[in-house]
């Protein structure tokens, strides 16, 4: 699912060109990638996680979001919100993507970030106290527009947000479907063994949530099966350069394994930055 190659016909913005009230990003066709501006985008958004996680998905909405046929929560008054927008729908302008974006000082003046409910990132702030951090979150998109197109805009917009706020190293939550980790035996152990980030941006999961990763014990594991056994997104982040904390956690409400993905800007992979270029300015109009 995850590609970074430019599909032919497309260009980018860089957001330090931008006025404050024209937010997109990029466009490819007639899709485009946007920061959210207005309330009713970010409901727009909420009602697109709602289809993807709990219609579409295996998550169970407790009684306001079944009621409002919306995935909300407080974070989300807080963050800044990436949208993929399809612009030549009948009946106006569908939102088909989306990813959540929190930055360190927004949390810090509110009420810190959300991995923070399954991982303990206190050791990683402790080492960085200047780092600036990026938090990614509930990344979802539209089943029909899951191609080359929306998931390039998306990265685009996030390469663009880190170039302008200077951030030093992004991590959140990926998950696996289901909620037995016997079933993820080699995908999780695969990222035990040969994908854990190094010490100093190492976060583990909270001790009354953590999940052993390594469920092989002493047996050998096959790379190229694990491999074939992960979702699409976290492939996508391992080619990236990212890797991953300590654990894994159940979550129960959305009926998925959480593993946590951290990616300092210095690793990532040398060609991903060529493609973008490096001040997110090689697609430029």
């Amino acid at each position: 699912m995850l590609s970074l190659r430019l599909p032919s016909g497309g260009h980018f913005l860089p957001l330090s060109r931008l006025a404050p009230e024209d937010r997109v990003l990029g466009r490819i066709g007639a899709l485009e990638v946007r920061l959210a501006t207005r309330k009713r985008h970010i409901k727009k958004a909420q009602r697109l996680r709602y289809e993807v996680f709990y219609e579409d998905g295996r998550a169970i909405p407790d009684l306001v979001a079944k009621l409002s046929r919306r995935d909300m929560d407080a974070f989300d008054a807080v963050c800044d919100h990436l949208l993929v927008v399809d612009t030549e729908k009948k009946f106006g302008r569908k939102i088909v993507g989306t990813y959540r974006l929190l930055r360190r000082e927004i949390a810090e003046q509110h009420f810190g970030f959300y991995s923070e409910t399954e991982f303990d990132i206190a050791p990683v702030l402790q080492r960085h106290p200047q780092a600036r951090l990026l938090e990614l979150g509930r990344s979802c998109v539209l089943k029909p527009y899951r191609d080359k197109r929306t998931v390039e805009l998306l990265w685009h917009g996030i390469w663009t947000y880190v170039r302008q706020h200077r951030i030093d190293a992004m991590f959140g939550c990926a998950s696996f479907d289901g909620t037995d980790p016997d079933r993820l035996t080699l995908p999780l152990s695969f990222l035990a063994r040969h994908a854990l980030i190094r010490e100093e941006w190492r976060m583990r999961a909270i001790d009354t949530h953590y999940v052993a990763m390594d469920r092989l014990g002493h047996a050998p594991l096959d790379a190229k099966r694990a491999i074939a056994a992960m979702p699409p997104l976290i492939k996508g982040y391992l080619r990236l350069g990212a890797r991953f904390g300590d654990g894994a956690v159940i979550d129960r409400q959305f009926n998925t394994i959480d593993v946590l993905v951290v990616l300092p800007v210095s690793d990532i992979e040398p060609r991903y930055i060529a493609h973008f270029g490096a001040d997110a300015e090689r697609h430029a109009a």
